[in-house]
């Protein structure tokens, strides 16, 4: 297992910053994605349903915007405005994207309560196969 890279980004709503290590001792689900992207359009509103159901104190739910993808960045603050709640950071070119070798959007990536990545999937990843895995993590 591979130790997740660390970060600093700042919420997409404020300039707040988070770091991942803000959430040891919880499972975090990381999703990369762009606002134009046909798959994350599919992928982020069950996303967005999860997190409204999950148990926050055992799961931190977040998703990055890789505004260094993105076209128009304003196109991503709408969509997010429009239909996400979750915690959504802003990744401001690839680095965070690349630190995570992610080969496209979404990419999700489970972190483990120790900090270790249990499981990546790409854009072509079936959304049920991420529940199990999120749930195989707690």
């Amino acid at each position: 297992m591979k130790k997740a890279p660390d970060f600093d980004l700042t919420t997409i709503q404020s300039n707040k910053s988070y770091q991942l290590k803000d959430d040891l001792g919880k499972v975090v689900v990381l999703t990369f994605w762009t606002s134009w992207c046909p798959d994350c359009r599919r992928d982020l509103p069950k996303k967005e349903h999860l997190y409204q159901t999950m148990n926050k104190e055992k799961v931190s739910m977040i998703t990055i915007n890789v505004k260094g993808r993105e076209r128009s960045f304003e196109e991503a603050v709408n969509y997010f405005r429009e239909h996400i709640t979750q915690p959504t950071l802003v990744d401001e070119n690839v680095e965070t994207y690349l630190k995570y070798n992610a080969q496209g959007v979404p990419t999700t990536v489970i972190i483990d309560q120790d900090g270790f990545i249990i499981n990546q999937f790409n854009d072509q990843a079936d959304f049920l196969e991420i529940v199990e895995a999120i749930g195989n993590a707690i």
